[in-house]
């Protein structure tokens, strides 16, 4: 770090009480990282404060870059995360491990206006709020940087959000919020770890508990790296508005695991249709070819879509994907053995599919997140 930017050295034995936590999740982040804790350290002078950047194992070697600068000041702190990915879970993780009352959370790539942050505190400092939310949709708030595409789904998400789980919040897809760490911490069993919407899940979570205020901020141009928003986002977003309809019932992952396996029902048929109407190979050995074809486009699917966040890569694809026939061999027994017994009593090919198929579907989702894709 220039020796004339680096600020002077923390005495900890006078130090004050830390005031406010930082968090700020990051992938591939690096040439960020240190412009974004130069301009904290100027916006925050006279706060205690701490940063913690949650980096999931990023390939730049972002969390280099954060010990580097942890070790020249104590009040930054790297927390990395090994098989797991996500932009909720690594602000869950951050609050969690926060040691301020309050905590802010904000990007990385310098979007997010930090000198908004004393206001903010100011503002749960004097209990006028418990969660303050910096806002692009009020007045004197600005989203001019996003292109035509994303400004689209930004402005349907929050409608969506706002209609169909009731949340007052003029701006609940912001990522740029302050909250007491107390009202978080009851909060936090209930948030989902995959996703991008923190907020809105604290929000929706909280069911009008909280006492919200919003203050506008102008959302900024990127000026390193790349976005991290992609076509999974509106899914995963889609995802947390029916898992908080259902109140939780049904998990997000558990969404997408249903939508790949509907996928799979559609490739077992398929294969089974061909195999035994069109090849005119006997129904077992039918049944055996479409469960086979439907249990690899749900390992690629799965792998793609609904464990993004501990996703396989390289030789990791074959050793999952040889691993899932293996777990998976005891419910394709059973999936044969079943559509088997259901077709020699009553010979309609498909409720004989079905039924196999089921059972199929129920074993692979057992077994899946505890061999497959197991947190490493």
């Amino acid at each position: 770090m220039n020796e004339a930017l680096r600020p002077a050295p923390v005495d900890l034995s006078t130090a004050m009480p830390c005031q406010l936590s930082v968090v700020v999740p990051t992938f591939n982040e690096r040439d960020n990282v240190v412009a974004l804790y130069r301009k904290l350290d100027a916006a925050l002078a006279g706060i205690a404060w701490e940063v913690i950047y949650v980096d999931d194992n990023s390939p730049d070697g972002t969390s280099d870059v954060v010990r580097k600068l942890a070790a020249e000041d104590p009040r930054v702190r790297c927390i990395r995360r090994i098989g797991r990915r996500g932009l909720s879970g690594a602000c869950i993780e951050g609050i969690l491990a926060s040691s301020a009352p309050c905590a802010a959370v904000m990007d990385a790539d310098l979007q997010h206006d930090e000198t908004q942050l004393p206001k903010m505190l100011a503002l749960l400092e004097s209990n006028a709020a418990e969660l303050v939310v910096g806002s692009r949709y009020i007045e004197g708030g600005s989203a001019a940087s996003f292109d035509s595409q994303r400004a689209g789904f930004s402005k349907l998400a929050t409608e969506l959000a706002k209609r169909l789980l009731r949340v007052e919040v003029a701006d609940p897809m912001s990522g740029f919020f302050m909250i007491r760490r107390d009202r978080f911490e009851a909060l936090a069993p209930e948030l989902s770890t995959q996703g991008f919407k923190i907020l809105l899940d604290v929000v929706a979570t909280a069911h009008g508990s909280l006492r919200i205020t919003e203050i506008p901020y102008t959302f900024g141009a990127r000026l390193h790296g790349e976005s991290k928003l992609d076509s999974m986002v509106a899914l995963d977003f889609l995802g947390l508005v029916l898992a908080k309809l259902t109140h939780d019932i049904i998990s997000l992952r558990f969404l997408l695991f249903a939508l790949v396996g509907s996928v799979g029902v559609v490739v077992h048929f398929t294969g089974l249709f061909i195999a035994h109407e069109v090849l005119h190979w006997p129904f077992a050995q039918s049944q055996a070819c479409g469960a086979i074809l439907a249990m690899t486009s749900n390992f690629l699917l799965n792998n793609f879509l609904t464990y993004r966040d501990q996703r396989l890569k390289g030789f990791g694809i074959l050793r999952g994907l040889l691993l899932f026939y293996l777990v998976c061999s005891v419910g394709l027994l059973a999936n044969v053995g079943v559509a088997f017994s259901v077709y020699d009593q009553e010979p309609i090919w498909w409720l004989a599919g079905a039924a196999g198929a089921l059972m199929g579907v129920v074993w692979n989702y057992a077994v899946s997140s505890l061999f497959v894709w197991r947190k490493r």
